[in-house]
């Protein structure tokens, strides 16, 4: 039986299409998720995808957080779905306090789009255990609002619990606390990033690299061995 994967669109993504062929490229049937229904169709897991959800407005994420769908996301992620979230859904992520911390303005001010090297401190997550712990890979990143912070017992409690799942690596593009480029919940279903995978799964499109693709190949495994 296929694994099917949820990619839900909120208005102003602008991944999510993205992120169902990064999907179909690992195996996985993508199912398209609307915002407004809090129905999951009976999905195994569920990404949020990047994009500018309700136009970034009062903080990114804020608005989404309140979507109808994200009522059942909530409910099933704590109950152990697992949740991937790029970028703006990292965002909306913390916003709804399935990860913990928060997502700042950039600290230079301005919109960054680059291609990110990374470093795997997490390799036993839903959505990592394809990668390596210590391996580097190279992501691209794209984002105005891409800051992470936390306070210090937080970052600590992160730091001690291995949650900190991906960390900035040559340098910190956004001022992200401790160069902190994505975390995990304690449970390790939930995961949210800034970079974004799905640009990196194919070596003629995106980034031309497919470092991103394990992400994709991670869950289905676990879904199929589950």
């Amino acid at each position: 039986m296929t694994a099917r994967i949820g990619v839900v669109t909120f208005p102003g993504s602008l991944d999510d299409r993205d992120t169902q062929r990064a999907i179909r490229l690992a195996g996985a049937e993508p199912v398209a998720l609307w915002h407004k229904d809090k129905n999951l169709h009976q999905v195994d897991a569920v990404v949020l995808p990047g994009g500018f959800s309700y136009g970034d407005y009062l903080r990114a994420g804020a608005i989404s957080r309140f979507s109808p769908v994200m009522e059942t996301v909530i409910e099933q992620a704590k109950a152990g779905l697992p949740v991937l979230g790029i970028c703006n859904g990292f965002q909306i992520l913390t916003e709804a306090h399935l990860l913990p911390g928060g997502m700042l303005g950039n600290d230079h001010l301005h919109f960054i789009c680059r291609d990110q090297k990374l470093r795997v401190e997490n390799a036993e997550t839903a959505w990592t255990a394809d990668y390596e712990a210590g391996q580097e890979i190279h992501i691209p990143l794209k984002n105005m609002d891409g800051r992470y912070v936390a306070d210090e017992y937080t970052l600590d409690q992160l730091e001690a619990e291995g949650r900190v799942a991906f960390r900035y690596l040559d340098v910190n593009p956004n001022g992200s606390l401790r160069d902190i480029a994505g975390i995990t919940n304690e449970a390790g279903n939930v995961v949210g990033l800034m970079p974004h995978p799905e640009h990196a799964v194919e070596p003629l499109v995106g980034s031309g690299r497919t470092d991103g693709l394990p992400f994709f190949t991670s869950i289905l495994k676990k879904l199929v061995n589950a």
